[in-house]
């Protein structure tokens, strides 16, 4: 069931008026908007359900019994039954058939025979996410950093609340458990920032990445038959593709969260206005950039060794991050290549300019550059995720130029030409650090904005329920 979809637009119309006259009673909220979340997820497909209801059980499980477990070594144990279970799950529907190739691959070149068991595997729609946010409440309540729940019902809805579960944000259980264990209240604040989420998220996918996605797909799946700029600006149109598709249902989810009385991660912060590496990964898939700090980096030993330790555990960290996106090498080489861009900066550029980049302390001109400079390597990044194989990114960077073909001047105007709303409300957002601006606009201009945007939808958005590119992951 995708956000774009009018299946789901009449099941949220009938979900939200029974969450409404069930505010008095938590309890009942609750269980409706667990039972919605699980028709939400069947509706992918039903015999998933299972597989999320015994991920879900073994964490209730074993979190309770690291808490109550007196003795360290059994505390340990429990723990690791929680990380073995989450991530054999996770290893099996996601990495069986690329491990099994890639060893199979590995050991034709040494000269032996040797075929690949692949199974005929379907991919739980979602299944990244919720494994990452079960590991993290097991992990804090090992950490002492967290009770357990007691109440099967309110750990039910951390993990399979429907706004986050296909596609984040990786939600903290510090963060939202307590939301489902205590007394909600919708407020006009959150009713008028949620409504506006959700209409800029549906902006930033159905006008901007989907109409993206119609220039960035014929060049990437036929590069052959392109070069020059052609291939540069497909190159762009993906990265302004990608961004407004994911940040674009991380919005939705905000909005709908706001409208529920839930209050969920913000998992963009203007990325594409870094200035350098940290700074991307601080705004960019901020849920999952932070929990691999908190869950993997810090763990490994973060930057408290030596020099030669913090750059290992920066790839290694980005590497695995990559691995996390899907089973493929393209998506290894962009985390590495990502693990890369954080090494080479920490050794070539020390100046903290993102810490504050405006406050007169640098130049202008510098902080343009290397918010460009950023830009453009983000872009090079792109390439790698985008291609099928790490041949398809090489030959894709050699056919980049600057000749332009009979195509080359419509494609670059179209790509300006939807981008511009973007652009507008990113720097207006930028300029003043408020993510919610518009919100406290006057109502005039909020009124001229809404029908603006709904106009631009109903006029050139696109039409057909196109699925979210993180659903893959």
């Amino acid at each position: 069931m995708l956000f774009n979809s009018r299946t789901f637009l009449l099941f949220f119309a009938a979900v939200y008026p029974v969450h409404l006259a069930l505010r008095r009673n938590r309890r009942a909220q609750n269980v409706a908007l667990l039972l919605a979340s699980l028709v939400f997820y069947g509706f992918w497909d039903w015999r998933f359900l299972g597989l999320l209801a015994a991920s879900s059980g073994i964490d209730f499980f074993t979190a309770q019994k690291i808490h109550d477990s007196p003795a360290p070594k059994r505390r340990k144990a429990f723990l690791v039954l929680s990380l073995v279970s989450n991530l054999s799950i996770l290893g099996f529907f996601k990495y069986f058939n690329f491990f099994a190739e890639s060893t199979a691959a590995l050991l034709r070149t040494v000269g032996l025979h040797a075929t690949a068991p692949t199974l005929s595997i379907l991919l739980p729609v979602g299944i990244s996410f919720y494994t990452f946010q079960a590991m993290s409440y097991c992990i804090d309540v090992y950490r002492g950093e967290l009770e357990p729940t007691r109440s099967p019902l309110d750990y039910a809805l951390f993990i399979a609340f429907f706004p986050h579960l296909v596609a984040g944000p990786i939600q903290r259980p510090r963060v939202l458990l307590p939301q489902m264990a205590n007394e909600r209240k919708v407020t006009w604040d959150q009713v008028n920032a949620g409504l506006f989420l959700i209409v800029w998220g549906f902006v930033k996918k159905v006008l901007i990445g989907d109409n993206m996605a119609g220039l960035a797909n014929p060049i990437f799946d036929h590069f052959r038959d392109h070069r020059g700029l052609d291939v540069i600006l497909g190159a762009l149109a993906f990265t302004l593709q990608i961004y407004a598709d994911f940040s674009g249902y991380s919005d939705i989810a905000r909005g709908l969260s706001k409208l529920l009385g839930f209050e969920l991660l913000v998992n963009f912060r203007l990325p594409y206005f870094a200035l350098n590496p940290t700074d991307f990964w601080q705004r960019w898939h901020v849920s999952l950039s932070s929990w691999l700090r908190d869950y993997l980096y810090i763990p490994l030993g973060g930057s408290r060794g030596s020099s030669k330790a913090t750059y290992r555990n920066l790839v290694l960290t980005m590497l695995l991050g990559g691995l996390w996106h899907g089973a493929a090498w393209n998506f290894v080489l962009w985390g590495t290549y990502h693990g890369a861009l954080l090494v080479l900066y920490r050794l070539l550029d020390r100046n903290p300019e993102h810490l504050e980049p405006w406050s007169g302390k640098f130049s202008r001109g510098r902080v343009l550059a290397k918010m460009a400079l950023m830009f453009a390597l983000t872009v090079v990044g792109w390439v790698f995720f985008r291609s099928r194989s790490a041949g398809q990114a090489v030959e894709m960077f050699s056919r980049m130029g600057f000749g332009v073909s009979e195509g080359t001047r419509d494609l670059a105007g179209t790509i300006g030409f939807f981008a511009s709303p973007l652009l507008a409300m990113e720097l207006w957002q930028y300029r003043t650090g408020d993510l919610l601006v518009l919100t406290r606009a006057r109502p005039w201009v909020l009124g001229l904005a809404y029908g603006a945007m709904l106009t631009a939808l109903l006029i050139f958005g696109v039409r057909d329920s196109v699925e979210f590119i993180y659903f893959q992951f």
